[in-house]
């Protein structure tokens, strides 16, 4: 039961950040353009404007996934509840791998919504 909390604390770690983060990005995006903190991308970082809509775009798409895969995350970790160690780790391992492609999709429409608006 132990390894079972740990694989769902895990397996909805990614969605919570995601949401987290989304919301933070879209509520209150980074004030300067800085190569620290933030979405940095080429066209992100062309001009304070650009700046501003990619954390605001890229901020509204996380955080809708975030919380759209938190609660199928928690659902398919329940499918496992009292199963094998091997097969909570085999179902955590493969929604965490799987949790990294809504991750880095919302990049590539992001770079094209900032092609549309700022060229």
């Amino acid at each position: 039961m132990g390894f079972w909390i740990f694989m769902l604390l895990m397996s909805l770690l990614i969605p919570l950040l995601m949401l987290g983060l989304g919301l933070l990005f879209f509520f209150r995006p980074p004030r300067k353009i800085q190569s620290f903190y933030g979405y940095r991308t080429r066209r992100s970082m062309s001009s304070p404007a650009a700046w501003v809509f990619a954390h605001q775009y890229f901020g509204r798409l996380w955080a809708i996934l975030g919380a759209v895969m938190l609660p199928l995350s928690a659902m398919a970790m329940c499918l496992v509840l009292g199963k094998g160690t091997d097969t909570v780790g085999l179902v955590g391992g493969a929604l965490c791998g799987i949790q990294c492609i809504p991750m880095i999709i919302p990049i590539i429409f992001t770079e094209l919504a900032l092609k549309r608006t700022f060229g």
